[in-house]
């Protein structure tokens, strides 16, 4: 059975947010990180509680720490051996094996995201920017009265507008693949597979493959908790828009190719069930727009190719072990909206996500090496994910056609990584073992 009511939220609900904040932060001295630690334990939220609410909440706040953050808060050598060497070492650490090189790599990252200094984050989804604004100004007095706490960096979260569904600058419609979780009572969607065992998302629970095993120590720090690779992805909208004009003559070709681009159309109806033509009411419709296979439906990439970015991301049917590969992804769109028919403004603006998984290298980094930026992802020889994949001009992108197939040359990066990093999203208990851990210590002989 699920904990609910020691899990954090962000693992379980998706909210209703349409703005929010995430705050890194570092703290100097242990006393002050655990004394902050202890104040903001009342405002996050367990996946219970936000399941279980009579009325929809304003606002939702999760905390997950750095390998370092861990550190500074005092927990022992002992126990931090006992994670993974991927969480040790960071994801600053591990770039190049990740595809983080030339414009994406960590030197170029802002925010103080590869500093060996970020130690925590704040997640914070609210409801509106009012809202949001109070939560801030709020945290603020709470990390002023907190000796040794600083804010290193933050980044304000805005839905981009139409607000009826989910979407990305791009225009993209998102949130349209996520995996079901066994325990929660959610009954996966026509297409989705089936439910997948909690251990794949959650620490302390059967996976798999079976039993949990070497898990960090001690049991209390680990139980109900997950890891989480968070990823800040620039959009570079304009460029986008003025490569969809360059290789497309009319609107409708413009929209074909970003289709192709993307596995789907900007309304979310995938190629595979609709390949000539857009199908709104297909995208919206969660009964159908997943109910496809590649294996059967599209074995030779004719309607999605077989280097666009949801066949990358999810091969479905046509890869091995999909069970031990899923995540579950939560995050937001920030920056300011670009309308369609607005110049270039120099912003910044984009997704800035989280992967949530019980193994960072069997689940994101698997991921992010073998299905993003490996060029001969389906021996396509010279490819890597069209949308978020590290191009650097010299890579192509081959869209299948009959009798002959159009290949793109010179693909353009759509995509900037400005920051990352490995965060362990405790559990409630967790966080409050964190919390006492100068108490434990004062107390032993």
């Amino acid at each position: 059975m699920l904990e609910f009511d020691d899990i954090q939220h962000i693992v379980l609900t998706r909210v209703p947010a349409l703005t929010g904040r995430y705050e890194f932060l570092s703290f100097r001295n242990a006393a002050g990180g655990r004394a902050w630690l202890s104040a903001i334990l009342e405002k996050v939220q367990s996946a219970a509680e936000v399941r279980e609410a009579t009325e929809i909440g304003d606002h939702w706040v999760s905390v997950a720490f750095t390998w370092n953050g861990l550190r500074s808060l005092g927990l022992d050598a002992a126990s931090l051996a006992t994670f993974p060497d991927e969480f040790r070492q960071g994801m600053v650490a591990r770039a190049e094996m990740l595809g983080d090189t030339g414009r994406n790599h960590p030197d170029n990252w802002v925010g103080g995201l590869a500093s060996q200094d970020l130690h925590a984050i704040v997640i914070l989804f609210a409801r509106a920017a009012e809202e949001r604004d109070r939560c801030e100004v709020e945290h603020a007095n709470l990390v002023a009265r907190c000796e040794g706490v600083g804010v290193l960096s933050t980044l304000d979260l805005e839905a981009t507008p139409p607000f009826d569904h989910a979407h990305d600058h791009f225009g993209y419609r998102d949130r349209l693949s996520e995996p079901v979780m066994e325990g929660t009572g959610e009954i996966p969607t026509p297409g989705s597979g089936a439910p997948l065992k909690p251990g794949e998302f959650i620490l302390g629970y059967p996976d798999e493959d079976g039993p949990p095993s070497k898990l960090p120590q001690p049991e209390i720090l680990s139980r109900n908790g997950s890891y989480m690779a968070y990823r800040r992805l620039e959009e570079h909208v304009g460029n986008f828009r003025e490569f969809l004009r360059e290789h497309g003559k009319t609107l409708d070709e413009q929209e074909l190719i970003a289709a192709k681009l993307m596995g789907r159309w900007r309304s979310g109806a995938p190629l595979v069930l609709s390949p000539d033509k857009d199908n709104p009411a297909l995208g919206a419709d969660p009964h159908r727009n997943n109910d496809f296979n590649y294996k059967q439906m599209d074995p030779h990439g004719y309607a999605v190719p077989l280097g666009a970015h949801v066949r990358r991301m999810n091969p479905r049917d046509t890869a091995p072990n999909m069970n031990r590969r899923r995540m579950i992804r939560r995050g937001a769109t920030y920056g300011p909206h670009l309308p369609e028919s607005a110049a270039e403004d120099g912003a910044e603006r984009g997704i800035a996500a989280f992967a949530i998984c019980a193994s960072l290298i069997r689940q994101f980094e698997f991921a992010q090496n073998v299905w993003v930026n490996d060029k001969n992802f389906h021996e396509l020889g010279n490819e890597r994910d069209p949308i978020i994949g590290n191009q650097d001009g010299t890579l192509e992108f081959k869209i299948p056609r009959r009798p002959i197939r159009k290949k793109i040359t010179g693909l353009p990066a759509f995509t900037t990584l400005r920051g990352g990093a490995y965060f362990f999203l405790p559990g409630i208990k967790a966080l409050r073992y964190l919390a006492a851990l100068g108490d434990a210590k004062s107390a032993q002989p």
